[in-house]
Parts: C-alpha cells; sequence; structure tokens
C-alpha cells in the first residue's frame, strides 16, 4: 500500500521544505507518524491506512529524507534541536489549535524522545508511543551508571549492547557508508529486509532508499558521541509513554530499557515477540496499542499533576488495559478461536481476552459467538468479532482468513477447538457418523492449520497454533472408536506440523484435556440408540461429568501457558496426565481399561 491517496502539504522550515501526507478527519484527534532510518514515511503506510479510520493521521519525510529537501551543508544539519524545530513546524501546520500523539519508530523515536523531554514543546504533544528508539540521554546514563558501578550483569549488558550497535560505528566512518548504500548495499536492502525481517515484498522500501540512507548517516554523526558523552540530566518526559519493545530486536537490547521509570512516571510497556521493523510487520497490533492508548490518553484517563519528580517513579498501567495473565505477551494479538460460543473455547476466547488480545470468536452458533465477543470486550479484549462459520467448509475458511488478513492483519494465535462428540460401539457407528465426526474434529483442525497456518509462514513473522484433542487421543475406549480416532489423528497431525513448523519459529501444541465439565455432552451423538435412549444417555453423561468438576476455564489456563512455553502435548486433568504417562510407560494397562463398558 503506498500514500498516494493522502492529502500532500509542504511545510517550510529552517530552509527546508518537508514533505507531509495526511489521512482520516482532521477533526479527530492527531497522530504523527515519525520514520527512523533508513527509512521514509513510507514505512507507515499499513499502520497510517489502520489507523486513519479513527485518527486525522499526519506521516511526514525526515529532512534529508524521501521528498523533503536536504540541508546544505549535510554537517550540522540533523542535530536533534533541528529536527525539534521540524516536528513543531509539521505540528502548527497540520493541528493548530491543539496538541498532537507522536509515534516513533527507530531514529523516529530517538528524536521523538527528544520532542517529549524539552520544555519548548509542552503543551503541543498529548502521548508518545516509542519502539525500537531510546532517547539518547537516556541511553548515555544507562552507560554512565554500568560504567561507574561496574558489576558482572552490568558489563555484560554494556558488552552485548555493544555488539548490537555495530552500525552505528560504521555509520562514523567518513564516506564509506554513502558508498555503499548508492551501491551494492542499497540495491540489496530489500532483499535483505525479506531475508533477515521477513518485510513483505510490497513496494517497500521506495526507491529513494540510497538517497535517504545516505543523508541519514548524519543523524548518527551529528548527535550520538555529544549526548552519549553529555547527557541531559533534565530529559524527563511531561506526557503519558507507551514503549513496546520488539523481543527480537537485533539492534536493541530490551535491558537498555530497565531505568526508564526514572525518565518517563507516566508509562507503559509492551513487548512484542516480533523482530525490528514492526512498523511493517505488525501493522496490525501496533494499530491496536496505538488506538488504545491514544484513546485513554484522550478520555483523560493520564491526568496527573504535571509536574514531573526528580527521582525514580513507577510504571503507571494503561487504564482499562488488560491485566490479565500473560497481557504483556498477548496484548494486542490477533486470536482466532474456533468452537467459541461456549465451553472450552469460550473459556479460552476470555482468558486470550483478559489478556489483552484482538479475538474473532467463531463458530457456527451465532448468538453463541456473538455473545463471547461481547463479553471479550468486557474483560479486556484490544477488540473482538464473532464470525459465524462451520469449520467443515474450507472454502468458508479460505474467505474469512482472507477477509481478516486484510483488514486487521494475519492471525498471529490459532486454536482449533471445535469438536463433536460422538460414543457407540463401531459396529454401530454408521459411515455418516464417521464422516460427521471425522469432518469436523479432523478436517476442521486441517483447515485452520492448512489456511491460517499458510499465512503465518508465509509472513515469516512467527505465531502459534494450537489443536485441542482429548485424552481419548492416547486412551484407547470401546465406547468411543471414532471420536478417539478423530483425536489421535489431530495428535498426531500437531506432532506431524510441529516438526515442519520449528525453523519457522511457529509453535504447534495439542492440548488433552480429559473429564471437563463442558456442553459437548448435551450435542453429543450416541450411535445406535433412538432418540429417547439418547436423550437419557446424554443427561446421564452430563451427569457424570458435572461431578468430576473439572472447569473449562482450567484448560483454557493450559492453553495460554502451552503458547507462552511452547509446549507440544499438554495433557491438563490429573486422569489425562495419568493416561499420558500409561500410554508410554504402561500400554497394556490402558488396553485393559479399553475393555471396561462405561457406566452409561
Amino acid at each position: 500500500m503506498d500514500l498516494r491517496d493522502a492529502r500532500e502539504r509542504w511545510v517550510r522550515t529552517g530552509g527546508i521544505e518537508l514533505c507531509v501526507a495526511e489521512l482520516g478527519d482532521p477533526a479527530r484527534p492527531t497522530v504523527v507518524l515519525v520514520h527512523g532510518y533508513p527509512d521514509s514515511k513510507e514505512v507507515w503506510s499499513e499502520v497510517a491506512r489502520r489507523l486513519a479510520d479513527r485518527f486525522h493521521v499526519v506521516l511526514y519525510d525526515v529532512r534529508g529524507h524521501g521528498r523533503s529537501t536536504t540541508p546544505k551543508p549535510l554537517r550540522g544539519g540533523f542535530t536533534l534541536e533541528k529536527l525539534t524545530d521540524d516536528f513543531l513546524a509539521v505540528a502548527d501546520a497540520v493541528s493548530p489549535d491543539g496538541p498532537v500523539h507522536v509515534v516513533g519508530h527507530d531514529w523516529g523515536s530517538v528524536q521523538s524522545w527528544e520532542f517529549v523531554t524539552v520544555e519548548r514543546t509542552k503543551g503541543r504533544i498529548a502521548s508518545f508511543t516509542s519502539m525500537s528508539g531510546p532517547s539518547l540521554d537516556h541511553f548515555g546514563h544507562w552507560i554512565k551508571r554500568r560504567m561507574s558501578h561496574p558489576s558482572p550483569r552490568r558489563v555484560g549488558q554494556l558488552l552485548g549492547q555493544g555488539a548490537k550497535s555495530w552500525y552505528v560505528y560504521a555509520l562514523h566512518t567518513p564516506v564509506l557508508p554513502e558508498l555503499a548504500w548508492r551501491g551494492t548495499l542499497g540495491r540489496q536492502w530489500p532483499r535483505i529486509l525479506r531475508r533477515m525481517e521477513k518485510v513483505p515484498a510490497d513496494g517497500y522500501p521506495t526507491s529513494s532508499l540510497s538517497k535517504d540512507a545516505a543523508h541519514g548517516a548524519w543523524l548518527y554523526r551529528d548527535n550520538i558521541r555529544s549526548r552519549l558523552r553529555r547527557p541531559r540530566a533534565d530529559a524527563y518526559a511531561h506526557v503519558p509513554v507507551q514503549l513496546i519493545i520488539p523481543t527480537g530486536d537485533a539492534f536493541l537490547s530490551p535491558v537498555l530499557h530497565d531505568d526508564l521509570e526514572e525518565w518517563a512516571p507516566r508509562l507503559v510497556r509492551r513487548s512484542l515477540p516480533a523482530k525490528h521493523w514492526v512498523p511493517r510487520t505488525r501493522p496490525g497490533q501496533l494499530t491496536s496499542w496505538i488506538s488504545e492508548f491514544v484513546s485513554a490518553v484522550d478520555a483523560g484517563q493520564y491526568d496527573v499533576a504535571e509536574s514531573v519528580p526528580a527521582g525514580p517513579a513507577h510504571s503507571v498501567p494503561a487504564p482499562g488495559r488488560a491485566t490479565g495473565p500473560h497481557a504483556d505477551r498477548f496484548g494486542g494479538q490477533l486470536v482466532l478461536v474456533t468452537g467459541a460460543a461456549s465451553g472450552i473455547g469460550r473459556a479460552t476466547a476470555l482468558a486470550f481476552a483478559a489478556a489483552g488480545a484482538r479475538l474473532v470468536a467463531v463458530d457456527v452458533d451465532e448468538e453463541g459467538a456473538a455473545r463471547t465477543a461481547e463479553a471479550a470486550l468486557r474483560v479486556g479484549a484490544g477488540a473482538a468479532w464473532a464470525e459465524v462459520l462451520d469449520v467443515r467448509d474450507e472454502k468458508a475458511m479460505e474467505e474469512l482468513a482472507e477477509r481478516l488478513s486484510s483488514r486487521h492483519g494475519v492471525v498471529d494465535v490459532l486454536v482449533n477447538n471445535a469438536g463433536i462428540g460422538l460414543s457407540g460401539s463401531f459396529f454401530d457407528t454408521t459411515s455418516e457418523d464417521w464422516r460427521n465426526v471425522l469432518d469436523v474434529n479432523l478436517w476442521g483442525a486441517i483447515h485452520g492449520c492448512r489456511i491460517f497456518g499458510g499465512q503465518m509462514t508465509r509472513r515469516g513473522q512467527g505465531g502459534h497454533i494450537v489443536n485441542v484433542a482429548s485424552a481419548a487421543a492416547y486412551q484407547p475406549s470401546r465406547a468411543l472408536p471414532a471420536y478417539s480416532t478423530s483425536k489421535a489423528a489431530v495428535l498426531m497431525l500437531s506432532e506431524c506440523l510441529r516438526a515442519e513448523l520449528a525453523g519457522q519459529e511457529i509453535g504447534v501444541s495439542a492440548i488433552c484435556p480429559g473429564f471437563v465439565t463442558t456442553g459437548i455432552t448435551a450435542t453429543a451423538h450416541f450411535a445406535g440408540a433412538d432418540d429417547a435412549e439418547e436423550a437419557r444417555l446424554r443427561t446421564r453423561a452430563g451427569r457424570l461429568y458435572g461431578l468430576r468438576n473439572h472447569p473449562a476455564e482450567k484448560v483454557a489456563h493450559a492453553i495460554l501457558e502451552a503458547v507462552v512455553h511452547n509446549r507440544a502435548v499438554v495433557p491438563v486433568t490429573p486422569e489425562a496426565r495419568a493416561a499420558r504417562l500409561l500410554s508410554r510407560f504402561g500400554p497394556s494397562v490402558l488396553r485393559g481399561v479399553a475393555r471396561v463398558k462405561p457406566p452409561l
């Protein structure tokens, strides 16, 4: 996606003309997106498109980049002071009557830290979202403290970040960076981004890359050494700050932000399992977090005294932000759960919602899916949608995947939970019974893994697939031949897929609950029984499951833990764990148990 549909204007400041693009309604809150190195404003195009539905979105090419003009001479033309002048000129042009919300990535974040910590910008900025770019002043103090009070841990941190900052030293060498960017490196850069960062090949970076990168080397030369040697002592943020940390960032260590609460008293921390170029690889998730944060600030949920303390402060949790287990892990991620209207599916959907995920609740039960989506919003979901879908319908699943990816991004966590119960002897189970149970329990999982898992692999940024199997997958039973077969197949599917996707940072987990209190017994089919007998058996089975009284919420907790720790096979209840052990070390015992006629 490019910015051809954006409204364009030119802003003149200090002899420089800045190319500014705008999307969305100017009457809405203004969000200014500041790009990094070696980028132009187009790095934000996917995020901007999504934000424009709710905000007035502004992007501009930093001086010397994209279509903005270049200072002459280059030396001294990229200081943080001049970059701040540029930002204020843009803010005055696009939002003369109110403060703007700033979002920065990489060097866009570095300079934005300057914007939110200097006195002259007070009143012009409402909030700041930072990613992959520290304040040079904070970085300078971080280095000085570790050098003045060394310890093995602190020395390790210095050496670790020093290794990650190799490119900074290279950019300080004269002439060579410019030659490299205008030569082989510039030509190979798009391929490097696709291979190393899995950035989609969608017209980014733009044709101005070589020029942008050559000019942008002066961002480092004009600022790094002077600020790290003499960091400001008053670099306190005078606005709420949202910090997004890509945990796989090859250039910045998360420990750089260890002391950040001291400098940003109103701080919200987020972590994102991704690499450096998140504006291109995680636009949906960034949009969710930015929207949530900006809306909270505009609603006055961060109103505190304007005075900024001179000492350590505590991180302020985002008002209304999800506070459930693993909120830092799943906040903003797109999670799809099938069979989400009731039972394990609903409990799992709500558990991810409580962790701040954006939830897609899928079920054949339209009203049930809608109720789950509504409940998800109440417990903290970043967003929630209900989708009516039969998992047996491959084409419908393909259409849903395409629709979701275009609107909200690729699913980060897929939970194939939809399933039906079937009991009865093998010879009472008809071919139609077999087709029904295999179509839902097995083919539903296959469709989900192939379609949504395929999108994860093409995106190249990892993900996780959860297949809800059963303890019946490894516990044979004379009463469950079709059901057990379907779940055993799901278990083996999961194991095979886990092996195939291991090198692509996509985890696959098979969840094996035992006897859990859900509604599956109320809809289970009993082969060979007439209607009256089937009703009696359903009631009897429901009563037995109720006596076991193992809630679906415990299975949901196990699912979240499986994703966080990338567990392969997770038996949940004690009987499921016992059967798993026996299947490996005492299979003859399980075969004996399988011969026992169930008490129904």
